[in-house]
């Protein structure tokens, strides 16, 4: 049973749709609509591919729900809901007859462009079924013809590589520090339990003194100040770490200039215990002085712990 106190916390919580962000995205098959989705669920929205334009104004009831944490939404609404797309512009007009400010973003490309995409896919043009590619593409023109011209931000694809789609998706969506953010996950993991499958960069520090061999630092583990001290107090180590930063410099803004939002880094040993986790705290400190997002996790690092 919920009790005022409960209800009260909810309604606190509970985000105005001023603070709300709806993004709808439609435009022509081929122009980067699915690129764009892919961008904006990287970005943390709430997407739906392909709603029928009249289910919009119920998704955005929905995440305007006492307590609802849904921040931003997009949706994208294209000629693929065949008979439902003509309900767009109502579904736009009901959003903003409702309090729900919105921004509408167009893709277009030329249809040269276009015919050549859809050639190197191998796709069918959803237009396209009792009529010829190119009929199909000026048939969907037609058809979105009225929402170009109203959208909040119209971008043409013709000439930008899929990186370069995304970049512009985050700079126009995002203020100018959130655009750039990366977030980084830095782990440690032991070898003998399998490298992780999701990780982005691995390093092996296993050419690194052990602190296993040393019988009074065997049980602790890298977030222990003995076996800190002990692997970070060797010459190896400190030129290890010194090489490591000036490539991690030089890395992160290529990541973050090609659209990537996330990156992981593990960084492994034998058993994950002890040189990979003081290695994976000094590499995480090391990125947050720079600014950047991180977070630690350690796999293995209670494995080992207990074996002789």
């Amino acid at each position: 049973m919920t009790d005022a106190s409960e209800m009260a916390s909810a309604e606190d919580e509970t985000i105005s749709p001023e603070e709300r962000e709806i993004v709808v995205i439609t435009g022509m098959s081929g122009a980067g609509r699915s690129e764009a989705m892919h961008t904006f669920e990287d970005l943390g929205y709430f997407c739906i591919d392909n709603i029928p334009p009249a289910l919009i104004s119920q998704l955005v009831a929905l995440a305007a729900l006492p307590g609802s944490r849904v921040r931003h939404v997009a949706v994208v609404c294209d000629v693929r809901g065949g008979s439902f797309f003509s309900e767009l512009s109502a579904a736009l007009s009901a959003l903003a007859e409702s309090g729900h400010p919105y921004r509408l973003l167009f893709l277009t490309a030329d249809d040269r462009t276009l015919v050549q995409r859809f050639k190197e896919t191998r796709r069918r043009h959803p237009l396209a079924d009792n009529r010829s590619l190119g009929e199909g593409i000026r048939a969907e023109r037609t058809l979105l013809e009225p929402f170009e011209h109203v959208a909040d931000l119209i971008v043409d694809s013709s000439h930008l590589r899929p990186q370069e789609l995304r970049a512009l998706i985050r700079q126009r969506f995002l203020s100018g520090a959130e655009s750039d953010s990366l977030t980084v996950t830095v782990s440690s993991f032991g070898f003998k339990y399998g490298i992780p499958i999701d990780a982005d960069i691995v390093i092996d520090v296993r050419f690194l003194p052990n602190p296993f061999y040393m019988p009074k630092l065997r049980e602790k583990t890298g977030l222990d100040k003995p076996v800190r001290a002990f692997v970070l107090g060797k010459v190896e180590t400190e030129e290890f770490l010194r090489r490591w930063f000036d490539l991690l410099d030089a890395l992160l803004p290529s990541y973050s200039a090609e659209g990537k939002s996330q990156l992981h880094i593990a960084l492994g040993c034998t058993g994950g215990m002890h040189r990979s986790v003081v290695l994976a705290e000094q590499t995480a400190e090391h990125l947050r002085r720079h600014g950047d997002v991180v977070n630690v996790s350690h796999r293995d690092i209670a494995k080992d712990q207990g074996r002789s």
